[in-house]
């Protein structure tokens, strides 16, 4: 069947509202499925995987914690998450004791008292049970596991704008951390898969690392703002959205893939949105207000872009079982190479 040409008919019936961008020529015209690549995809995929990393992950927003413990699982191991007045310590779940569960534990004087014998533990540990490092950077907080080979003093973040209205959502997916990167690094599936978000898109600069795309957001309908963004990975399980030019010049989101265990991954995306508009001060302003229909519309995303993760999660465990599945131009980013050097590395 030919592929239908681009439809300049419905790029007319588009209503853009803000900056204007100044035009880019030539745009490849080509549909969607002859522009996406595979092996750039892969290679991307690969670079980012050989990239360090410290040994840190993204946990969940800061705000997120308070004085009641929470568990959270990274890499297959389990660890309760509280706040003292020093700020967020995180520590292996299981009460140095007998093992009961320190998620269930009660706070007091910012220690966690054992629900089983009362065991009082804080930040000078006991028995061998000690807290791990943890990183605040004043939207998200993060742990390093001490036992990979590869530490570094902080994690590795990308350029963030200053006083910028944030927001944070966590979801999880049943597939690895190099799929939510081959995710982000495939934006030719956004009009065809998000409709409801992208009216048009087109790659304007790509190299062997990163990807600018200028896309066509709804904000409603056919009214459309136009910006230019750049995709690229600072770690190995982060990628990184830009917007260089158009509105909300200098926003940014932040995906982080953090492994939860075989096969489970746990999606924390920061979004830092920001204006040169004097308008950006009321927005500032109302903060509250404003978080939660970002927190949606990132959700509303990733729900669906989980899917994707998980089709190609669910691909490769085909083809590792031996069932003769294969798609036709379809290499995988995690080609035997990248899967051996990210074991290696614990980066998978």
């Amino acid at each position: 069947m030919p592929s239908p040409p681009f439809d300049r008919r419905a790029e007319r019936r588009l209503l853009r509202v803000g900056r204007v961008l100044p035009p880019r020529a030539p745009l490849d015209l080509r549909p969607a499925h002859e522009q996406a690549s595979a092996a750039w995809i892969a290679q991307a995929a690969r670079l980012a995987g050989a990239l360090p990393g410290g040994s840190w992950y993204a946990i969940d927003a800061v705000a997120a914690i308070g004085a009641t413990p929470r568990c959270y699982h990274v890499r297959g191991r389990a660890f309760v998450v509280w706040r003292d007045s020093d700020g967020i310590v995180a520590a292996p779940e299981a009460c140095p004791h007998l093992g009961a569960s320190l998620a269930h534990a009660r706070a007091s004087a910012g220690k966690l008292i054992c629900p089983w014998h009362g065991l009082a533990l804080g930040r000078e540990g006991h028995a061998g049970w000690k807290p791990l490092r943890v990183h605040d950077d004043g939207v998200l907080f993060w742990l390093r596991l001490e036992g990979e080979r590869e530490l570094l003093a902080a994690p590795i973040l990308p350029a963030r704008p200053d006083g910028a209205l944030s927001a944070v959502v966590r979801i999880e997916a049943a597939c690895e951390p190099r799929d939510v990167i081959a995710n982000r690094l495939d934006p030719w599936h956004g009009t065809h898969y998000h409709p409801h978000s992208f009216a048009r898109l087109h790659v304007i600069e790509q190299d062997e690392r990163a990807i600018t795309v200028r896309v066509a957001y709804r904000l409603l309908g056919r009214i459309v703002i136009e910006v230019d963004a750049r995709f690229h990975c600072p770690d190995p399980r982060t990628i990184a959205m830009t917007i260089v030019r158009g509105e909300g010049e200098g926003s940014l989101v932040e995906t982080h893939a953090t492994p939860i265990a075989a096969g489970r991954t746990a999606i924390v995306e920061a979004t830092f949105a920001t204006s040169a508009r004097p308008g950006f001060e009321t927005a500032r302003r109302l903060a509250p207000a404003l978080r939660p229909l970002i927190r949606w519309a990132a959700r509303r995303l990733w729900i669906e872009d989980a899917a994707y993760a998980e089709r190609l999660y669910h691909l490769r465990a085909r083809q590792r079982d031996g069932d003769g599945v294969r798609v036709s131009g379809f290499r995988h980013p995690d080609a035997t190479d990248a899967a051996q050097t990210e074991a290696a590395r614990g980066n998978t």
